[in-house]
């Protein structure tokens, strides 16, 4: 599965999947993060251009901050759009202790690879926040 990484969660992901490989997950469930760069879509995007295409490439987003307020926030476009196969946004509680506390980061990794395993349990479900 591929997660669409928010532009600040580089170094948060880069240790996560470290996390992730180094207790052999990948052999069990395929994970790629994939960063806004690498598929050109611009780091000042609106929440509703970046849920669109997570949705449209079935990814799911992975986020620590997405605005909460507006017409275009990450909250009302879940509202208005949210379909029964929807893909969930995942959202770091806390990114910056995922940065310094590894056990905090290995209960994050885990928790992902539970809703990839899962995921059809998921699907239409707007926000999942880990670990």
């Amino acid at each position: 599965m591929d997660f669409l990484v928010d532009h600040n969660l580089g170094r948060h992901t880069v240790l996560l999947a470290g996390t992730i490989a180094s207790a052999g997950w990948l052999e069990w469930v395929p994970v790629r993060f994939v960063s806004f760069s690498q598929i050109e879509l611009p780091i000042d995007s609106d929440d509703r251009t970046v849920w669109r295409f997570a949705q449209e490439q079935q990814m799911i987003l992975l986020t620590a901050n997405r605005s909460m307020k507006g017409e275009d926030s990450l909250e009302q476009v879940m509202r208005e759009e949210i379909q029964p196969s929807s893909l969930p946004v995942i959202t770091i509680g806390d990114s910056d202790r995922l940065l310094n506390d590894p056990i905090y980061r290995g209960r994050c990794a885990t928790r992902l690879i539970e809703v990839l395993i899962g995921l059809e349990d998921y699907r239409g479900v707007s926000r999942l926040f880990i670990p």
